[in-house]
């Protein structure tokens, strides 16, 4: 499945309140679930000296579903696809792959 697949097919399950502007349940939700992926990662070095083994993986995979979701309700309620992101992202960064500044800091770099 391709980002526009997905993002089109996502949004027949977005069923969400309105609570002001229309972006603000899903940014909320896609930053509760980016806690929820970096809880269990955490989790993995407390509790199992940072061994990802299946129940885990398969708890993350989940987990990064749900962050895909809110992402793509998101970016449709900005009018973006999630393919026009990957693409602006990915010439970014070989945009600073080429002048040597994918380390550091900075958006602008």
């Amino acid at each position: 499945m391709n980002f526009n697949d997905y993002q089109k097919k996502s949004r027949k399950t977005a069923k969400y309140p309105s609570i002001g502007h229309p972006i603000v349940y899903p940014a909320l939700g896609l930053v509760n679930e980016a806690g929820e992926v970096a809880g269990k990662i955490k989790k993995v070095f407390r509790d199992k000296d940072g061994e990802i083994n299946g129940e885990t993986k398969s708890a993350l995979k989940a987990e990064l579903g749900d962050v895909l979701w809110y992402l793509a309700q998101l970016a449709t309620e900005l009018d973006l696809t999630l393919e026009e992101i990957a693409e602006y992202n990915i010439d970014k960064l070989y945009g600073r792959l080429e002048r040597g500044t994918i380390g550091g800091d900075g958006d602008e770099r």
